[in-house]
C-alpha cells in the first residue's frame, strides 16, 4: 500500500474492512459521495474481490484491471482485512503489456446481444453491419446465457443483469436517446473501422445477399424496377431491401454520428 495510503486509512478497532478505490467511469456505479474516493468495505467472512466490487455497485464485466497491494490480482481474490484495491474499467489507450487479463480479449468487431430496452440500438448496430441478436421478449436468464453461450457483449440498461455470474462481456449503456446510445458504443467499442454498412437485415440480423431485380420484380412497389438496380434480399425473413429515399437519409445519419464518435 503506498505510504500516504498508511497514513489516513485506518480500520475501526475490532473490525474487518479493506478500502477499494474505482477508476474512470466505473465511478458512474457510486454513489455521489464515494465517487473519486476510498471506499472502505466491511465484511465478517472474506469475501471474492468480485463479490465485493458488485455489493459496492459496479457490475463485474464493466472491470477491466483489478490491482492488490500494488499486485493484479483475478475475480477470486480472497479479500483480507486491510487491503488496498484499485480498480480499474477498460482501457481505450493504454497498453497493458504482460498484465493478466480478467477475460479472454473479444473478436475484433465483436458480437452483441441487447437488451429488450434497446430496440432501437440494435436496428442501428445492424445498420452498421454488426452482428447484434435482440428480441423484444428476451428474459434476463436466457441473455446471460446468449452472451456467455456465444461470446457476445451483453448491452443493457440493467445493471442487474450484468451482475450475473455467468455474464463474461457487457456493457451498462449510460446514454438514454437511441442515437447517443449508437455514438456510445462505437467510442466503447472501437466499432469504427469495422463499419459495413447494409450488410444486415434490420429486423432479424441475417446477412443480406445481392439478388437479381426479375426475380423479386413481381414483390416491388410500382416503379421500382424501373428506377433502382441493386437489391438485397434477407435469406432469412425474406425481405427485399433497395437503395431508395431511406438509404439517403440513413447515409446522411450514419455519416452524421461517425462524425459525433471521432469527436
Amino acid at each position: 500500500m503506498p505510504a500516504e495510503h498508511k497514513l489516513r486509512l485506518r480500520i475501526p478497532i475490532g473490525g474487518t474492512a479493506a478500502f477499494l478505490r474505482f477508476y474512470g467511469e466505473l465511478n458512474d456505479f457510486l454513489p455521489a459521495q464515494h465517487r473519486g474516493r476510498i471506499v472502505m468495505h466491511s465484511f465478517d467472512v472474506s469475501p471474492s474481490i468480485k463479490d465485493a466490487i458488485e455489493s459496492i455497485g459496479v457490475p463485474h464485466p464493466e472491470v477491466a484491471l483489478i490491482v492488490a497491494n500494488r499486485e493484479p490480482v483475478n475475480f477470486s481474490y480472497p479479500l483480507q482485512r486491510g487491503d488496498y484495491v484499485s480498480v480499474y474499467p477498460a482501457f481505450h489507450s493504454i497498453d497493458l503489456g504482460a498484465t493478466p487479463r480478467l477475460r479472454e480479449s473479444l473478436p475484433a468487431p465483436p458480437a452483441f446481444v441487447l437488451d429488450v430496452h434497446l430496440g432501437r440500438l440494435a436496428g442501428y448496430l445492424r445498420l452498421l453491419g454488426f452482428d447484434t441478436m435482440y428480441r423484444n421478449d428476451s428474459a434476463d436468464p436466457e441473455l446471460a446465457r446468449v452472451s456467455a453461450g456465444q461470446s457476445r457483449v451483453l448491452l443493457t440498461r440493467d445493471r442487474g443483469l450484468l451482475k450475473r455470474s455467468e455474464v463474461v462481456h457487457g456493457y451498462w449503456v449510460r446514454q438514454t436517446e437511441p442515437r447517443k446510445q449508437l455514438i456510445e458504443a462505437i467510442r466503447r467499442f472501437d466499432l469504427a473501422p469495422h463499419v459495413d454498412l447494409f450488410t444486415r437485415c434490420l429486423m432479424c440480423n441475417t446477412r443480406l445477399t445481392p439478388i437479381a431485380k426479375q426475380t423479386v420484380a413481381d414483390r416491388l412497389p410500382p416503379r421500382t424496377a424501373e428506377h433502382f438496380q441493386d437489391f438485397h434480399l434477407c435469406p432469412g425473413c425474406d425481405r427485399v431491401y433497395w437503395k431508395g429515399s431511406h438509404y439517403r437519409r440513413m447515409l446522411t445519419l450514419v455519416g452524421r454520428t461517425l462524425r459525433e464518435a471521432r469527436e
